[in-house]
């Protein structure tokens, strides 16, 4: 993510930071960061399968592709990028937390977007869903939803299955049984499934919603996360919006235009709760960071 302080920003969370890079309103509040970071704990065991659904092996996630591409690595060392994506996901929790008030299954969806490709949605995707998965009473079900372009398989090193799309487009397939399992405890995998011409006619259907809420009953301590098209470059997006609680923009901080993001912002509105995430920031050499505190020095 390089997601990082900015001067005069320090104070301000970091979904917050890119609504005042571009002068945007923010369209939902974030709670302060607070000063001290709560500890990952320990992952509880494998979530047991929902009854009636068979027991497959968990699918092994590749470790190495993680680290390649700049990644959380599981059981990894805690590092600078660790820490900011739990920032960003204790206010994601604190923001679900108010949506359940109004809508309890919506309060556990969260839509992963960007305004245009290569803003870095999936990357934030998969390691937001990496750490979820590290919380002690949450399982995390990680959907490719980018059905035209989908990548999350090919980054975690699993092999292609049926999923999404299959299961919207058949009413005989029962969608849980297209989750995958991985050796991450509490981390589920549901890929994008077959290509179809009709991927946006499918997520506006009765069936759609019939598959999420057959995803959230299965497991009533599962968030499900969608890395879905970037808005402005596909219509699922605009979709997927109107059936979540809360939606992340990502902004690539070196390119992402104040127009663009005001566009994908005004096709996003289906959802209440659209927050801002800057991607790809650097650091200043002489600025503080994550990842050294509480750790030997030579």
């Amino acid at each position: 993510m390089n997601d990082q302080s900015h001067r005069g920003l320090r104070g301000a969370s970091l979904l917050e930071r890119a609504a005042d890079r571009w002068r945007l309103e923010p369209v939902a509040g974030m709670p302060p960061v607070a000063e001290a970071v709560v500890p990952e704990a320990a992952p509880a065991g494998q979530p047991m399968p929902a009854a009636g659904v068979p027991t497959i092996d968990p699918a092994r996630i590749d470790r190495d592709a993680l680290a390649a591409g700049g990644m959380l690595v599981p059981g990894g060392p805690v590092t600078a990028l660790a820490e900011e994506f739990r920032l960003v996901k204790r206010q994601l929790l604190a923001t679900g937390a108010d949506v359940a008030k109004r809508d309890e299954d919506a309060a556990r969806m969260i839509l992963i977007c960007s305004a245009q490709p290569g803003d870095g949605k999936t990357f934030c995707a998969i390691n937001l869903a990496l750490s979820l998965a590290a919380e002690r009473d949450l399982n995390v079900l990680l959907v490719d939803a980018d059905v035209n372009k989908p990548d999350i398989l090919d980054r975690l090193g699993i092999a292609a299955e049926r999923g999404l799309l299959d299961a919207l487009g058949d009413a005989s397939l029962d969608a849980e049984a297209l989750v995958i399992p991985t050796d991450v405890p509490q981390l589920s995998i549901l890929p994008a499934g077959t290509r179809t011409h009709a991927d946006t006619e499918l997520l506006r259907s009765d069936r759609a919603r019939a598959v999420l809420d057959t995803l959230l009953a299965a497991d009533p301590d599962r968030i499900i996360l969608f890395d879905s098209p970037p808005a402005l470059a596909a219509s699922p997006a605009a979709v997927l919006a109107t059936l979540v609680g809360q939606t992340v923009l990502v902004v690539r901080a070196d390119r992402s235009s104040e127009a663009d993001l005001r566009e994908a912002v005004a096709l996003l509105d289906g959802c209440d709760e659209i927050q801002l995430l800057l991607n790809a920031t650097t650091y200043r050499a002489d600025g503080p960071r994550f990842g050294y505190y509480g750790q030997e020095q030579d």
